[in-house]
């Protein structure tokens, strides 16, 4: 039986409630017996998803839609001070809790599992959840996107396990006491709250530190920062330290990732002995992710060869390689990349599944300090299609930098030898990629923005 409700978020109410992150935790609540409400910039699925649960969903942001009977307000990094339900809520003394705070709540009295590095947790997060679901552990999760199976974001288990993705981008994870932590890698981004690689390595050790006495750390063996890390928290915790990777003193070694189409089959060394399991998703990168989630689990205590064989119920993860359909010979695939070591492992692992075809990239770089920071290498990543479209910075929580535009990528971009083309319209983008594509060809729509939509109006327009 999971705790109960804490007595001040028993009527919460949640400012962005749509958001990946706000509407798992609001999911959980609502399924704990929670009384819960909120307000969004505009409908959506994840609106209707939460009112099916009961929950009392606002389009548009006002004073009003604050209930007098609200216990707290539930706020992210994105909610801006002059929101009018946050001032509201300042005027009549209502707390304010921060999202981590509130998901650190809800892991009280659970064994939880928390999953950082700069880039794959949600990948990772959903492969434990769903791997220790079909063990029938029954685990709650929070995770910052929507699995293809059951197809939720977050959910509240009967189970003792809770499963959470941990967000570095603000130091939230700072506020979780995980059991077993994961740590992917380690490395620069998030550049309005880190201005160094100090700063970076300085905000995960706090990390570290959270982790309970007796507990586990699962990291990296072969990316440079998270060895980095490793070196810099030797023995100062209480706590067992298992290295994962292709190195040859990775506690749990990856001998061999065989590519099967857009399956990969992954052979490990784990504690003397050669386990061999098939994950459903392309390429190293999510091979490595899934080592990850097995090394966590069997930290847990649940046997290695039963947790590899759950691990093959994995589906993948909306926006993360996700095929969203055929027309005329060509496939339309989404990807949620958008720092180039992500859009460099989702290129890789797409040319290696799909020899032969060529590879168009609809990209939409996200965050002008990201791409103030990062647009080259971006560039450099796109070279590996053979042809891209680049649209507009989607700024998301942020203001426009003077002189920071999308053209710092495409100008790398063909630096770096690619096929590279700007569009400012992105109502353009059907025709441009009708005119672009043949038959046997793929199109990767890729960036943590709106360019999601347009997955189904290429496939209208390449149908019609």
């Amino acid at each position: 039986m999971a705790p109960a409700v804490p007595t001040t978020m028993d009527r919460p109410h949640f400012i962005g409630i749509g958001g990946a992150g706000m509407s798992g935790i609001a999911k959980i609540l609502a399924q704990r017996g929670a009384a819960v409400a909120g307000s969004d910039a505009k409908e959506s699925a994840t609106a209707e998803a939460l009112r099916a649960l009961g929950a009392t969903v606002h389009i548009g942001h006002a004073a009003g839609h604050l209930a007098e009977d609200a216990t707290c307000v539930v706020v992210s990094s994105a909610i801006r001070a002059d929101n009018p339900e946050l001032a509201a809520a300042a005027e009549r003394g209502i707390p304010v809790v921060h999202r981590s705070d509130a998901l650190a709540r809800l892991m009280d009295g659970l064994r939880p599992i928390a999953v950082a590095g700069t880039h794959g947790k949600t990948t990772t997060t959903s492969m434990l959840a769903v791997s220790l679901d079909a063990l029938g552990l029954a685990p709650s999760y929070a995770i910052g996107g929507d699995l293809d199976a059951p197809g939720s974001n977050a959910l509240h288990g009967s189970g003792e396990i809770f499963v959470a993705e941990a967000d570095e981008s603000d130091r939230s994870f700072h506020k979780y006491a995980p059991e077993v932590a994961i740590i992917l890698n380690v490395e620069l981004d998030h550049h309005a709250n880190y201005a160094s690689m100090d700063e970076i390595y300085e905000s995960f050790d706090t990390f570290v530190g959270r982790i309970r006495p007796g507990g586990t750390l699962v990291v990296s063996a072969d990316q440079a920062g998270a060895r980095e890390l490793t070196e810099r928290i030797a023995g100062r915790y209480d706590i067992e330290v298992v290295t994962y990777g292709s190195a040859e003193d990775a506690d749990v070694r990856v001998l061999k990732v065989n590519p099967r189409g857009l399956t990969s089959e992954v052979t490990v060394l784990l504690n003397g002995k050669m386990l061999t399991f098939t994950v459903s998703v392309p390429g190293s990168h999510y091979a490595h992710n899934a080592v990850a989630a097995l090394a966590a689990g069997v930290a847990l205590g649940i046997p290695a060869h039963n947790l590899a064989s759950a691990l093959g119920k994995y589906t993948g993860v909306k926006r993360r390689l996700q095929l969203k359909g055929e027309a005329n010979g060509v496939q339309v695939i989404d990807s949620y990349a958008h720092h180039p070591t992500e859009m460099t492992a989702d290129l890789e692992a797409i040319r290696g599944a799909a020899a032969g075809s060529r590879i168009l990239v609809v990209f939409q770089p996200h965050l002008f300090s990201r791409t103030q920071e990062l647009g080259t290498e971006m560039g450099r990543a796109l070279a590996l299609a053979d042809a891209s479209v680049v649209l507009d910075i989607y700024p998301a929580r942020e203001d426009p930098v003077p002189g920071i535009t999308s053209e710092l990528i495409i100008d790398a971009a063909r630096t770096a030898g690619a096929d590279v083309r700007s569009e400012h319209d992105m109502a353009a983008i059907p025709d441009v990629i009708a005119g672009m594509t043949r038959p046997g060809d793929l199109v990767l729509t890729m960036g943590a923005g709106d360019v999601t939509d347009l997955g189904p109006k290429i496939l209208a327009r390449l149908e019609s």
